[in-house]
C-alpha cells in the first residue's frame, strides 16, 4: 500500500493463492508507484493486486503486513496522532516480526466491502522528491532503459541528440514522464481501476484532458450518481481535514494516492495511502499545497489536484 522511499524490494505482485482470471493478470503492472491490497471474503481470501514481491503478507483478519521501512513507520505513527486525518488513512498497529522480517501492520481498507470496485489516483504535480532530482543531477548518467521507455510511449519525445545517443539523463526522464498525464494538467492522475465485474484498466498514462478523466470516472461508478455524491462528500471532508492538519501543512507529500472504493450497496469511501515519500520539511517550514511547483519551493500541488478532482465530480453530478 505504501511506496517506501528507502526500501529496495523488487517489483512483482503477490497472491495468497493462484488466480486464473486473465483480467487479474493485467494488474501486474498496475499502480507501479502505489500498490494496493484487496481482500475478498469469497473467491479470493487475500490478493495483492500490484506491488513488490515479498513486501506484503496477510495479517490477522482485516489487517495486512508491509515490510518495514523507517520513513513509512514515522509517517504512520504521526498520522495516528492527527485527529483530523486519522479517519482518512489506514489504521496503523505498529511493527510486527514474521518469518524473520519486520513489517508495518495496518488495516486492509477493503475488508468491509463486498466485491468492491477500486480506483487509485496519484495526487500532486510530481511523483519524485526534490532530493531525488538533485541526486540524479549530481551524478549524471545516460540511461538507455529510460530512453527505451520514452520512445515506447512517444517516439518523438527524445531530442535529436538523445536519439543519436539512444539514451537520456534521469532528470530529463523524470520530468518528461510527469507531462504525459493529468498530473501536469490537473494535479492528479488515475493510476488504475479494477471494477467489481473483474474488468481492469491501467491505460491512463496519456490521459490528460478533463473530459477524458470524466469518462473514466463515469465508467468507474457505472454512471451511478449516488456513488459520486458519496465520494464527493468524503473528498470535501478530507480536504477540510487536510487544510487544518499540522502534519499535512509541514510535510512534502509526494507519490501519495487516494484510494477510492465502492460496492453495489453504494457504500463509497476514499482514503489517503502511500506515505513512503512524505517527508517533514526542514526548519519548521510549511507548504501551501496549491502554489505551482518551482524547483526549490518543494510545493507538491496536492490540494490543487484535490480541488480539480472535487470540481470534476461536482460537474458530473450536476450534469
Amino acid at each position: 500500500m505504501l511506496q517506501a522511499r528507502d526500501c529496495t524490494s523488487p517489483a512483482s505482485p503477490y497472491a495468497a493463492e493462484p488466480v486464473k482470471n486473465k483480467s487479474w493478470k493485467k494488474l501486474k503492472t498496475m499502480v507501479h508507484w502505489s500498490p494496493f491490497v484487496v481482500s475478498f471474503k469469497k473467491r479470493y481470501p487475500w490478493v495483492q493486486l500490484a506491488g513488490h514481491a515479498g513486501n506484503f503478507k496477510a495479517g490477522d483478519y482485516g489487517k495486512i503486513l508491509k515490510k518495514y521501512c523507517e520513513c513509512e513507520h514515522q509517517c504512520l505513527e504521526s498520522l495516528m496522532k492527527d485527529s483530523l486525518l486519522r479517519p482518512y488513512v489506514p489504521g496503523y498497529y505498529g511493527v510486527v516480526d514474521k518469518d524473520g522480517d519486520s513489517y508495518n501492520q495496518m488495516d486492509d481498507l477493503l475488508s468491509e466491502f463486498d466485491s468492491p470496485s477500486i480506483m487509485d489516483c496519484k495526487m500532486g504535480v510530481r511523483t519524485y522528491l526534490e532530493e531525488e532530482l538533485t541526486k540524479a543531477r549530481e551524478k549524471p548518467k545516460l540511461r538507455k532503459d529510460m530512453y527505451e521507455k520514452m520512445i515506447a510511449v512517444d517516439p518523438n519525445a527524445p531530442t535529436q541528440e538523445e536519439h543519436e545517443q539512444k539514451a537520456v539523463l534521469k532528470p530529463r526522464y523524470m520530468q518528461w514522464r510527469e507531462t504525459l498525464s493529468s498530473t501536469a494538467t490537473l494535479g492528479f492522475r488515475i493510476e488504475g481501476i479494477r471494477k467489481a465485474d473483474g474488468s481492469c484498466s491501467t491505460s491512463f498514462k496519456k490521459t490528460r484532458l478533463k473530459e477524458e478523466v470524466m469518462e473514466a470516472l463515469k465508467d468507474f461508478v457505472d454512471s451511478n450518481r449516488n456513488i459520486l455524491r458519496n465520494y464527493l462528500t468524503r473528498l470535501k471532508e478530507l480536504r477540510a481535514a487536510l487544510e487544518g492538519s499540522e502534519f499535512f501543512n509541514t510535510h512534502e507529500v509526494v507519490g501519495s494516492s487516494l484510494l477510492f472504493v465502492h460496492d453495489k450497496s453504494e457504500l463509497a469511501k476514499v482514503w489517503m495511502i502511500d506515505f513512503g515519500k512524505t517527508v517533514l520539511l526542514p526548519d519548521h517550514g510549511t507548504l501551501n499545497h496549491r502554489v505551482p511547483w518551482v524547483e526549490g519551493n518543494r510545493e507538491d500541488g496536492y490540494l490543487w489536484g484535490m480541488d480539480n478532482l472535487i470540481n470534476i465530480i461536482s460537474q458530473m453530478i450536476e450534469e
